[in-house]
């Protein structure tokens, strides 16, 4: 019966996928000695916010999120970021792959609205593993299945996610809205003559009186999540 240990030891941004895309390296330790002919491996990816601490800056960001800090001990919860799955080729003893992990940069998302968020540091990532292995016998072929209990933490520094989000949005963001208020706008843009949609956006904050750059808080301040 094989024996795998999974560990994450690398992420960096996939610069020419067509889409946003985070590639993870994996490393799969089998430490029993038999031969593994091949797994059909599904990860499931998740964000753990209560395992960092909070600038007062990024702690403001994250409150339409999980509202005020004197209640994130009980708000603070896990965030789904993706789930994928991959095709481990034969080894022994050890092997490493790249899982490519899509991404999306949808702020109404509440993983891209939480790494939105985040200026600097580390983000807390859970990979939890499932799926079936193949194992060589001298008989032929083994079944068996990743056990439940198999899991990798990794800390994805946060510049790895903002070089992702630069090279597919360089210096943009994407906000949806109705198509209502899209034809709202657009009147309004034709009717003042302004060049873009961000120039439109600007002259409706100013004339809300909501133009002018607010000082920032404190950032030598922290937040850290109550723990249980």
């Amino acid at each position: 019966m094989a024996d795998l240990i999974f560990g994450c030891t690398g992420a960096s941004a996939d610069r020419y996928a067509a889409t946003p895309t985070l590639s993870f390296q994996l490393a799969i330790t089998e430490r029993s000695g038999v031969r593994v002919h091949a797994i059909a491996l599904r990860c499931q990816i998740r964000i753990e916010p209560h395992r960092r601490r909070y600038t007062a800056v990024e702690a403001e960001r994250l409150h339409d999120l999980f509202g005020d800090t004197s209640r994130w001990a009980d708000t603070v919860k896990p965030i789904q970021l993706a789930t994928v799955t991959a095709m481990v080729p034969t080894f022994s003893a050890v092997t490493e792959i790249e899982i490519p992990v899509p991404c999306t940069y949808d702020l109404e998302v509440a993983s891209a609205r939480y790494l939105q968020g985040l200026d600097d540091g580390t983000i807390p990532l859970l990979m939890l593993f499932s799926g079936t292995v193949f194992v060589a016998t001298e008989q032929g072929f083994s079944v068996e299945l990743v056990p439940w209990s198999a899991e990798a933490s990794y800390r994805m520094p946060v510049t790895v996610w903002r070089e992702l989000v630069d090279a597919h949005f360089p210096g943009s963001a994407w906000l949806r809205c109705s198509r209502q208020t899209l034809d709202a706008l657009s009147s309004y843009k034709a009717r003042n003559a302004l060049p873009t949609w961000d120039a439109t956006l600007a002259e409706l904050l100013a004339a809300a009186g909501g133009g002018e750059r607010e000082s920032a808080p404190d950032t030598d301040d922290e937040t850290e999540v109550p723990r249980r």
